[in-house]
């Protein structure tokens, strides 16, 4: 029996998840899973269609992208996954999709605006576009460069992973990440919401303002504030 198989059964079941909350067509898309003591991470196999995918299916590999189980060919964008492990050590699972609505934000390359209190649930920031890769990076180590592209955009920014769990990336699409896969879906499938809750409130009012600063800090922190009130604790 395989040593990873509990990591592969996680990595499984965060990406089953995606046909079921409606974040991928065909096979657009992909999660994976981190055990940071074995330094390896599961990702889903290339192009293989959700309703086909089985455990046994799940490659394993380290984090200089080198399969160290499975017999099918991993993620094209497993370089990806690898770079954002490698350097940022806290994530414990990462989601790519091609939502509709996080994708058309990211092909009009545009920040997802703060406009209401569902998005300042999760996060005090406007949800970050990074700028399309330069044609010399696209030329190059492409997926590589994607996760350098995420990681530029964050620096630039002043944002920390840890407190902003989602990107878009421009003219491509939206990679989120969390504690563990279930998470990295989760936070998936929030960004693809209010990238569809902004699209809509635009529509109604384009001069729309953005949440005013005291509503933002207060269901923040009434969520992840160190007086958090909101589920049932513990």
């Amino acid at each position: 029996m395989s040593i990873y198989l509990t990591l592969k059964q996680e990595c499984y079941n965060a990406n089953m998840q995606l046909p079921k909350l409606d974040l991928v067509v065909y096979t657009f898309g992909n999660v994976s899973a981190v055990d940071r003591e074995k330094g390896v991470f599961a990702i889903k196999p290339s192009g293989v269609p959700y309703e086909e995918l089985k455990v046994e299916d799940i490659v394993i590999v380290d984090f200089d992208n080198n399969i160290i189980e499975g017999n099918m060919r991993p993620s094209s964008d497993t370089k990806t996954h690898a770079f954002l492990y490698k350097n940022w050590k806290n994530i414990g699972g990462i989601c790519h999709t091609h939502s509709t609505y996080a994708v058309s934000w990211a092909q009009a390359q545009r920040d997802i605006p703060i406009f209401g209190t569902t998005h300042a649930d999760h996060l005090t920031v406007d949800i970050p576009c990074a700028p399309p890769m330069s044609d010399d990076l696209i030329q190059g180590d492409y997926e590589h460069n994607t996760g350098q592209q995420i990681l530029d955009c964050f620096v630039s920014k002043g944002l920390n992973p840890e407190e902003v769990e989602m990107v878009l990336i421009g003219n491509h699409g939206p990679f989120a990440w969390g504690k563990n896969a279930a998470k990295a879906v989760y936070n998936s499938k929030v960004m693809e919401e209010i990238a569809r809750m902004a699209y809509l409130t635009l529509q109604i009012n384009p001069n729309a303002p953005r949440l005013k600063d005291a509503l933002i800090k207060k269901h923040f922190e009434r969520k992840h504030g160190k007086d958090a009130y909101y589920g049932q604790g513990c």
